[in-house]
């Protein structure tokens, strides 16, 4: 939680000084440049000029649980899926997309006997499928293709809520018939033998937003230069593991103890891309915001200028260009 102590007879300074910043985060290979800078002490660094002394962070299994601790108060910055994020903010969330972090990567994954017959949408009709709960990226795509489809996803297929973790567990039991999951759970659950990749995300929905970097209003308005640290120090993390693949593997492994193997297998397979320009989701982001309104998962429509603030981006770029 964002510690401020009130600068006294300090009128015109621009920041505000704080000495502590939470971080939330998720265990998906989405996610690893929040994992790279922590792994390779990056954020103290970079932001100990800024007067942060401490670093906390909270591992979350999906973006719900993730933004109702930021809504709480409890959290400065989050790598959170846009969707979620959409949600919140229609709840009263006082926070922006800064930067982007990654587009596509999920997969729509069958028990093998399901996978070898499947051909189209119309094959899921009557199965059980397992993925994030309602308002996550993962539930919006899946719901959105589904009816593009012609099939009602609250009638024809049994969507059930569950974490990566117990999806995997599920699939593997025969408790479900399918998952769509973030990597590197995909790559995983085939790699037991237990399920077998039929759809892409990006199939589902091309080019489409996924996580986001978010910064709580109160960071972004008090304290800019932190803000825009924070920014510089995602996208020095995102180019990194563009460069260094297997240590992005390695560092993941660490965090979350999951086979290095796997996580390569997992990177080497999926259609997801590292970004940290947040113009490049802005427009799916939007689209988002107006699929969950009709979906009745927000009561009110959400603007680009609602959900973003692109100008530490824009800043960064320009001091570097």
């Amino acid at each position: 939680m964002l510690a401020t102590v009130f600068l006294s007879g300090c009128a015109g300074n621009d920041d505000q000084e704080i000495n502590q910043l939470t971080f939330g985060y998720q265990p998906s290979t989405h996610q690893i440049a929040y994992m790279t800078a922590a792994e390779s002490g990056w954020w103290e660094e970079n932001l100990k000029p800024h007067g942060i002394e401490t670093i906390k962070d909270n591992e979350f299994s999906t973006g719900s649980p993730e933004m109702q601790a930021m809504l709480a108060g409890d959290l400065d910055v989050a790598y959170v899926g846009a969707a979620p994020f959409v949600s919140s903010l229609d709840k009263g969330l006082d926070a922006k997309i800064v930067a982007g972090v990654q587009t596509q990567g999920s997969s729509l994954v069958l028990r093998p006997q399901l996978a070898e017959n499947y051909e189209s949408p119309m094959d899921l009709q009557g199965l059980k499928i397992a993925t994030f709960p309602p308002g996550t990226i993962q539930d919006t795509i899946l719901r959105n293709w589904l009816n593009d489809n012609g099939l009602d996803p609250d009638n024809d297929v049994d969507i059930v809520d569950m974490g990566s973790g117990d999806a995997i567990s599920a699939i593997s039991a025969g408790r479900v018939d399918g998952v769509f999951l973030p990597h590197p759970a995909p790559s995983i659950i085939e790699s037991e033998g237990s399920g077998q990749s039929v759809v892409e995300s990006g199939q589902m929905w091309e080019e489409h937003a996924c996580c986001v970097l978010v910064v709580s209003g109160d960071l972004i308005r008090n304290n800019p230069e932190i803000t825009r640290e924070i920014v510089r120090t995602h996208i020095q993390a995102t180019q990194y593991n563009e460069d260094h693949m297997d240590e992005a593997a390695q560092t993941f492994s660490n965090y979350t103890g999951w086979e290095e193997s796997q996580v390569k297998k997992s990177l080497d397979e999926w259609d997801g891309e590292w970004i940290a320009d947040p113009k490049i989701i802005t427009d799916s982001t939007v689209n988002y915001a107006q699929l969950q309104y009709e979906l009745g998962y927000i009561d009110k429509e959400l603007t680009k200028e609602d959900m973003f603030d692109t100008s530490f981006y824009e800043s960064v770029e320009d001091s570097t260009s």
